[in-house]
């Protein structure tokens, strides 16, 4: 590995900084706590050098031994003007990287990957989520915006799986993210692009290789999502990913995908394979030194199911407000129970809450409660 590229690793973790961004003519900036301050210290990036540490995380793209590989990533990137991978460090970080082009210069996206597997109390989310990696078949969706851990969750989900069950995990992923070793579960993890065509594809030939658990990283088209639906009723536990900022918005998501004359028969038959969606986001903390998970959890119920199928999805929201007894937890009620830890401020709540009213109302049952 070239020793800009290891030095810029090296100040990523002293940082403790989430990602790396780096411009031709602008310094490297590096994102903690997700701000992303200049770094006037550090000498602006010359286009050679960030030429030559893009060409260096192409190289780890490609099937190992593959001919002239500079020039094959030179001309993907020319002609598809991005590429997507994963690397890992000499240190042993781990990190995803997207190369892609912007007037005509090139640019490099970094980021960190945690190489440690933590619980879900750790990361600040339910621990009933868990209960999701006992279903034997069916489907799990975890959704959010870009950066709200989403990767990370099912990390988590996949590694509570392989540690308790003797079972066959395949990982459909662009790029590998988390890399996991076989404990009590077989785990195989295939790279779209380096070792399938694509998500689909490679989601149909895993549905020939007897797998019982399949995490698909993210649902990106209507074939993804129709293969991923029927291998979650022939027997298979499905995780996967969408981005969307809260569960009824998942389920709308997943279904406009499909063409307005298939929208009915998908509605039912996610009625029948969802078993739940966990919704994540991170908000900055009170003093700005870290990030706290804000969660929604549906648990897809006999009434849920009901409301997905005859397409009543805008009653959802009131089935997971009164669905605690369930597992299933508001957006708003996770963000009550920081702001009364202190863990954030009310700012950062009402921006991101659907419904200030039921904010508040959960704002003083809590209290009351307390």
């Amino acid at each position: 590995m070239i020793p800009v590229l290891e030095n810029l690793f090296a100040y990523c973790v002293a940082f403790k900084a989430s990602d790396i961004h780096l411009s031709v003519g602008e310094p490297p900036r590096f994102r903690v706590q997700g701000r992303l301050p200049p770094r006037p210290d550090f000498a602006p990036l010359d286009a050679r050098t960030v030429d030559e540490i893009a060409m260096e995380l192409g190289l780890y793209t490609l099937p190992l031994g593959c001919p002239d590989g500079t020039e094959l990533v030179r001309k993907t990137l020319v002609r598809d003007g991005a590429i997507d991978g994963a690397v890992t460090a000499p240190d042993g970080q781990r990190y995803r990287f997207n190369i892609f082009r912007q007037q005509g210069r090139t640019s490099v996206a970094l980021r960190h990957l945690s190489g440690e597997f933590r619980s879900l109390l750790e990361l600040g989310l339910p621990p009933h989520i868990a209960d999701f990696c006992q279903e034997r078949d069916g489907l799990v969706v975890v959704t959010g915006p870009t950066g709200s851990g989403k990767s990370t969750t099912l990390a988590t989900l996949i590694n509570d799986i392989n540690e308790a069950r003797e079972c066959f995990i395949v990982t459909i992923e662009d790029p590998i993210e988390f890399e996991h070793k076989s404990c009590r579960a077989l785990v195989n993890q295939r790279q779209v692009g380096r070792d399938a065509r694509g998500f689909n594809e490679a989601l149909v030939e895993a549905m020939r290789q007897d797998p019982d658990v399949i995490l698909v990283g993210e649902m990106r088209d209507m074939e993804t999502a129709r293969t991923a639906l029927r291998a979650s009723e022939t027997g298979h536990l499905v995780f996967t990913t969408l981005h969307a900022g809260d569960c009824v918005g998942a389920i709308e998501r997943l279904i406009a995908v499909f063409p307005a004359d298939e929208q009915s028969s998908v509605r039912h038959q996610l009625a029948m394979v969802l078993r739940g969606i966990v919704a994540q986001h991170l908000l900055p903390s009170a003093d700005c030194r870290r990030r706290h998970a804000v969660t929604e959890v549906l648990v897809n119920t006999a009434g849920v199911a009901n409301l997905i199928a005859t397409g009543r999805t805008s009653q959802i929201l009131s089935a997971i407000e009164t669905g605690a007894n369930v597992g299933m937890r508001s957006i708003e009620e996770s963000l009550a129970e920081l702001l009364l830890s202190g863990a954030i401020t009310e700012r950062a709540a009402y921006m991101l809450t659907r419904n200030p009213e039921t904010l508040q109302r959960r704002l003083y049952g809590l209290g009351e409660d307390e």
